[in-house]
């Protein structure tokens, strides 16, 4: 099986969808099945434990988990979150690709649009929240330049959402909002619920610092400038250091927030470059999960004092 993207095209827009093609046609049996076909149309509309999807087709429960466990063993469907449900602990699933289908060794056309000669399948998955109608849904937040926040601290970073912008611009229109903002004016026009792109740490960006708990990779709480520490303890110190993380939105779980940091203004560069410049070496371990982290470092390899390169150390 291969993931590859398709194009719709109609009078006002072009738009791509996620497809996963199968090689041996023999193994999309199960999804022909009419219980497990009600059950991806379930999940796709919203994630669904497996109980709530019994009742919603009126079928046994035991019935119901064992096409889930033919669909997950396809890699059609993955979990979302697990709750506690009556005393219980309850896995909500959802479904992993859009669509699905086999492929005939013939019919390619080369495109005549520039656009979408740029795009690649790991940018378009893992800001799928944010550009999956053809236009960017969401904030890019980044901190303010006055002294503000608990450490009265300046953010020298925000330019870099230029960059970022740059990058997005390619696979998107451009949005009627104004999508930029500082993280005080977040705040102060409570705009957390959104698609969010934060850019700079917890010490110069105050939206970065209310999530950072959440984050699999987070900032030293203690220190926020000390290091990024993993969920096995490992600590990260460099200066160029910084993370690529997303994670679903605390302040509404249908929003997601990806977050591009480091301990220091350069390693937040660093991080913008590593998604811009270098994002299927980066996003090369993410595979569609709504909470995910790694850790990059910056590198001048011209020597020209810039960072101009990136690896992957987590």
């Amino acid at each position: 099986m291969r993931k590859e993207l398709t194009i719709i095209r109609d009078e006002d827009n072009t738009i791509t969808k996620s497809i996963l093609i199968f090689d041996d046609p023999f193994l999309m049996r199960p999804i022909l099945n009419p219980i497990s076909w009600r059950i991806l149309n379930l999940l796709a509309q919203r994630p669904m434990y497996s109980a709530e999807i019994a009742r919603s087709l009126k079928t046994h429960e035991q019935k119901v988990y064992y096409h889930m466990r033919q669909l997950r063993k396809m890699g059609l469907l993955s979990i979302d979150r697990k709750e506690f449900i009556k005393g219980a602990m309850a896995k909500y699933y959802r479904v992993t690709h859009p669509a699905f289908g086999v492929e005939l060794p013939f019919g390619e056309r080369k495109l005549s649009f520039t656009s979408l000669a740029f795009m690649n399948e790991e940018i378009l998955s893992f800001f799928d929240e944010f550009l999956h109608s053809g236009t960017f849904e969401g904030r890019i937040v980044v901190g303010s330049p006055e002294p503000h926040g608990p450490y009265k601290a300046s953010a020298r970073d925000g330019h870099y959402a230029v960059q970022l912008a740059f990058f997005l611009g390619r696979f998107g229109k451009m949005p009627s909002d104004f999508v930029v903002k500082l993280d005080a004016d977040v705040k102060a026009e409570k705009e957390e619920k959104n698609n969010l792109v934060l850019i700079g740490g917890p010490g110069t960006n105050l939206i970065t610092a209310d999530v950072n708990m959440y984050l699999p990779i987070r900032f030293d709480e203690r220190n926020y400038w000390a290091g990024l520490l993993n969920a096995q303890g490992r600590t990260y110190n460099g200066d160029r250091d910084g993370i690529v993380a997303k994670i679903p939105n605390p302040y509404d779980e249908e929003k997601s927030i990806i977050v591009l940091a480091g301990l220091k203004y350069i390693g937040t560069k660093s991080a913008v470059i590593a998604i811009t410049n270098f994002s299927k070496e980066v996003l090369k371990n993410y595979h569609d999960e709504r909470m995910w982290a790694t850790v990059i470092r910056g590198f001048d390899l011209d020597g020209d004092g810039k960072v101009d390169s990136v690896e992957v150390l987590s």
